[in-house]
């Protein structure tokens, strides 16, 4: 089988700018396989693969949350924790809008819009995270601590 080539994406661009030292994980990608499918072809542990997802405030103010691929967002623990009345999660269309990234291959890094960033914080006390880099099939691995010291995300306890 071909070897599948890594993107060079914003998130890539603004990783390599930031000097963060990151492992590129080009795979296979399946529609909506989501992470059970790009933590079995990389084969590594669902929990550490990290979602991105885009959510907005009953403002329909936009926000970024990061949570582990086996857990889901509790969207009222994320409404009482950040101060709002209501959370949900963006249609795939306005999903694409403000991050500009295909859902399936939104990343936290480089997005068109800037939006606060919301992470569970369990995620950083992993060693070694994989998370979008900006395209369907292309994760990217790093510690947290170069994601925290990049998008200086807001930690929070909304993981169901």
């Amino acid at each position: 089988m071909a070897k599948v080539k890594s993107p060079v994406t914003a998130a890539i661009r603004v990783l390599r700018q930031a000097g963060v030292t990151f492992g590129e994980h080009p795979y296979h990608y399946e529609e909506k396989g989501g992470t059970a499918v790009s933590a079995r072809e990389l084969g590594v542990d669902e929990h550490s693969v990290i979602k991105t997802l885009i959510m907005e405030d009953d403002t329909r103010a936009p926000l970024v949350v990061l949570m582990h691929g086996d857990l889901q967002v509790s969207t009222k623990e994320l409404a009482r924790a950040i101060g709002v009345k209501s959370v949900a999660p963006c249609t795939p269309d306005t999903a694409n809008r403000h991050s500009g990234y295909m859902v399936g291959g939104t990343s936290p890094f480089g997005t068109r819009k800037q939006m606060p960033v919301y992470i569970e914080e369990s995620i950083l006390a992993l060693p070694l995270i994989y998370i979008n880099g900006g395209s369907r099939g292309f994760l990217v691995s790093l510690p947290p601590s170069e994601l925290q010291r990049v998008l200086k995300p807001i930690p929070v306890k909304v993981g169901i």
